[in-house]
């Protein structure tokens, strides 16, 4: 069964909250609310989450605060931030919201397909990176078990088999996402993780191949997990 992403949702309005909710139910995700700065900061705590959208006009901490503590942290510095907000006060108040980290600010009322079209892509991202860190943990525990790649290559050629499938599965899709953001529309930030996803799977490809039966008995150096 594959686990779904979380996703989470901060305004301090319940019924933008519940439209954010109606809007982005069908990517059958987890869906996580917050009404405050606060509150979100607390959920990035303990919870991973693929993407956040952050409401910029919130009494007490507002979204760029909220951004600002958000991107100060190293757990969570890497999660994508959309910025919603109600009104508009030109260029400068747009480019305060990519200076606080986010990757893009969306006015309302915005368009729900658009919205949801935005998120499903880093859904997806945060997906292929979470199966990338499966495929890489599985053969480190492999490799400490086996005593090195020769090890594993005499004992668990079926295992290294099914690695080896599992991750051309993941390429493939991987290579569908970026054929799909490879336009002038793409977001900058959506088209940078995507270029860092299939990095780190050519390096677990190659650690991989490394492992083969007669290509040599020291273990390759393995993909980060960061």
């Amino acid at each position: 069964m594959v686990q779904k992403a979380k996703i989470l949702l901060v305004d301090d309005r319940p019924e933008n909250l519940l439209a954010l909710e109606a809007i982005l139910s069908a990517l059958d995700q987890t869906l996580v609310r917050a009404s405050s700065g606060e509150e979100a900061l607390k959920a990035l705590l303990t919870d991973d989450f693929a993407v956040i959208l952050l409401d910029v006009q919130m009494p007490g901490m507002d979204g760029f605060e909220t951004a600002a503590h958000i991107k100060r942290r190293e757990r969570t510095r890497d999660i994508p931030i959309i910025f919603l907000t109600a009104i508009n006060h030109g260029p400068h108040h747009t480019f305060r919201g990519y200076a606080a980290g986010a990757v893009d600010y969306i006015s309302k009322p915005f368009d729900p397909w658009v919205l949801r079209a935005k998120v499903s892509v880093f859904v997806e991202l945060y997906m292929k990176n979470c199966q990338l860190r499966e495929q890489a943990a599985l053969l480190r525990l492999q490799l400490e078990g086996n005593g090195g790649a020769g090890g594993v290559a005499k004992e668990s050629a079926g295992l290294l088999a099914e690695l080896s499938a599992r991750l051309a599965a993941v390429e493939e899709q991987a290579e569908a996402l970026s054929k799909q953001l490879d336009d002038d529309s793409a977001d900058a930030a959506a088209v940078a993780t995507a270029a860092h996803l299939e990095r780190k799977l050519t390096g677990l490809r190659r650690a991989l191949d490394a492992l083969e039966p007669g290509t040599g008995s020291s273990a390759p150096a393995l993909p980060s997990q960061s």
